[in-house]
């Protein structure tokens, strides 16, 4: 069960749990979650979303608690800066840094110019082609505020860790009813195929908060479900 643990709780501490309520026109989004798996919390989620003109910060802080916090109380904080354009966010930089495990702190700096990233992990340094489009684990789920999914049944990105960059493919299905701590919402549903070891990852964008993700779930390969719940939400036009 100890393993199985930290290996959710690493997934969803990479950044999946960042998401803003009409991003383009908002200048603050505050944000609280929590990650539920084996039947209690597991991690408590705070982040802020700013923009200031054409830039935009999300700064996220993953922390531990429960049970999980007896085995390792970690704490996580990533950061994400960048451009805003009528296409979405353009990330400039990322960072994923934690408290306790270092040796695991990665980070990615953008070079639109080029057509590089540049990732930063206890291995060294190493440079890649950035393919267009290309977001970071903080920065992705808001992209969702850029596009209209009514009209198509698969949605691609390409999204980096601060170690590499991992290509996902989700799939999109008719609107259905989900119940959150912050209320019930009309949800459109995306879903990667469930991957050959059996792993899933899904997602519930609430239309009636302009498609911001309210429900996130992920299912290991040995069928442990760790699923995120939006709590609170703050937003400052």
């Amino acid at each position: 069960m100890q393993k199985n643990i930290f290996r959710m709780f690493a997934a969803l501490l990479l950044g999946i749990s960042s998401h803003a309520l009409h991003a383009a026109p908002a200048s603050r989004i505050e944000a609280r979650y929590d990650v539920i798996g084996y039947g209690m919390k597991l991690i408590e989620v705070s982040e802020t979303y700013t923009r200031t003109q054409d830039h935009y910060q999300i700064e996220s802080i993953s922390k531990a608690v429960g049970l999980l916090a007896r085995f390792k109380a970690e704490t996580i904080r990533a950061s994400s800066r960048g451009l805003v354009s009528a296409q979405g966010l353009r990330p400039l930089s990322y960072t994923n840094k934690r408290e306790l495990d270092t040796e695991r702190n990665t980070s990615a700096t953008f070079n639109w110019d080029n057509s590089t990233i540049l990732h930063k992990d206890y291995q060294g340094e190493r440079s890649a082609a950035l393919p267009a489009g290309t977001q970071d684990r903080l920065s992705a789920m808001y992209q969702f505020q850029f596009m209209s999914l009514q009209d198509q049944g698969e949605v691609k990105f390409t999204i980096t860790n601060g170690r590499d960059l991992d290509h996902y493919s989700y799939r999109i299905t008719p609107e259905k009813m989900v119940s959150v701590p912050l209320g019930t919402f009309k949800t459109r549903y995306l879903a990667i195929p469930p991957q050959e070891d059996g792993s899933t990852f899904e997602i519930w964008l609430a239309t009636e908060l302009g498609g911001f993700p309210c429900k996130i779930v992920i299912t290991d390969a040995d069928g442990n479900k760790a699923t995120q719940v939006l709590t609170a939400l703050t937003v400052v036009p």
